[in-house]
């Protein structure tokens, strides 16, 4: 694997950890309630929804992690790249068109460096 495809994985990993510190997290506070656009009273309401959906995105950077790791198994970065890429466009589809641009995108240029 280049080190061009290594840096873009290190980087889709790195948002899905910060992903997954704003729905675990911070989902109820300011700083998570201006990144979805939420008000306190649905934020409250979803609050355990979204964490769930940060352990999620917590399980992806891991996967990303792990990829990166030596002797990880052939595959698996295209794999979890794959998988954010599907939920990144399905986010788009579904939630908001932001969702293309913060997660498909970075996913799709890391997966088309490391294939």
């Amino acid at each position: 694997m280049t080190i061009a495809a290594m840096i873009a994985i290190a980087v889709v990993a790195l948002i899905h950890l910060y992903i997954l510190v704003l729905e675990m997290l911070l989902w109820t506070r300011p700083a998570g309630r201006r990144a979805f656009g939420l008000t306190p009273q649905f934020a409250a309401d979803s609050r355990v929804l979204a964490a769930n959906q940060g352990l999620y995105n917590g399980f992806l950077a891991a996967g990303l992690l792990w990829s990166l790791l030596p002797g990880s198994p052939a595959g698996i970065a295209p794999f979890f790249l794959g998988c954010v890429l599907l939920a990144g466009v399905f986010g788009a589809v579904t939630a908001s068109r932001k969702i293309l641009y913060v997660q498909a995108l970075p996913a799709a240029i890391a997966l088309l460096l490391v294939l």
